[in-house]
């Protein structure tokens, strides 16, 4: 890797498909995207929120749910489907969702951002469950991918490692919530943009100063923690 790809500053966003902050981050993240995506490139790394999970919703988990789910609609006025809490025995994994991101970053490099709104729309908005590897599928192809490609990304042991190199990326660099963003390059080193969910307002001064400090400033993240789904 050459020097300059070192010195190359970028973003790093951990989100998870299902992840309710980072469905109310999404509006955040893509207008960073559009005011700061051409000096700022954004990787995004899948967090593994409850990947594995094996325990079927009870309704206490589902209250304690719902009620981030308002929470989250009050800040970002982004909407939810509360018809979700209707189901028996959901099992909330958001592993398969996190495969599905990675082999859609697979088949397509640069498509990680658009993919994960779409995964975002079809849980929260509309109701799908992300953890019926049909209707991911289906997702997939709507968004443009033929079935044959999806499935081989989906599949491949190469799939497998590149998530659980994702999920790696979290544990090693401290992330204990969603959505987490970080900045800066190889050669600098990163710093912490915001641990939860913050407005754009609040994240573009940040963003200014990781874009024209000669070195990285200390203390990047601004203020306290933001609202945030944790591991």
């Amino acid at each position: 890797m050459s020097s300059s790809t070192k010195s190359q500053r970028q973003l790093i966003y951990f989100a998870d498909p299902m992840c309710s902050w980072c469905w109310g981050f999404s509006p955040v993240i893509e207008r960073i995207a559009e005011e700061f995506g051409k000096d700022l490139p954004i990787k995004v790394v899948m967090g593994g929120l409850r990947a594995g999970n094996t325990v079927p919703m009870d309704q206490a988990m589902k209250n304690d749910i719902e009620s981030h789910w308002r929470h989250v609609h009050e800040r970002s006025k982004q909407p939810f489907d509360h018809s979700f809490f209707d189901r028996d025995g959901f099992v909330y994994d958001t592993g398969p969702a996190c495969r599905a991101l990675v082999a859609a970053r697979r088949a397509e490099p640069g498509c990680e951002l658009a993919f994960l709104k779409t995964l975002h729309e079809a849980f929260y908005k509309n109701g799908v469950d992300l953890t019926d590897g049909s209707q991911l599928m289906q997702l997939a192809i709507d968004f443009g991918f033929s079935s044959e490609q999806f499935a081989q990304a989906f599949s491949g042991d190469e799939c497998s490692a590149e998530l659980a190199n994702d999920f790696s990326l979290v544990l090693n660099n401290g992330i204990r919530a969603f959505p987490a963003l970080l900045g800066g390059s190889e050669a600098d080193g990163f710093m912490a943009i915001t641990h939860g969910y913050k407005s754009f307002e609040d994240l573009e001064p940040s963003l200014k100063r990781l874009l024209s400090a000669d070195t990285l400033p200390n203390g990047l993240m601004p203020g306290a923690p933001g609202d945030q789904c944790a591991i």
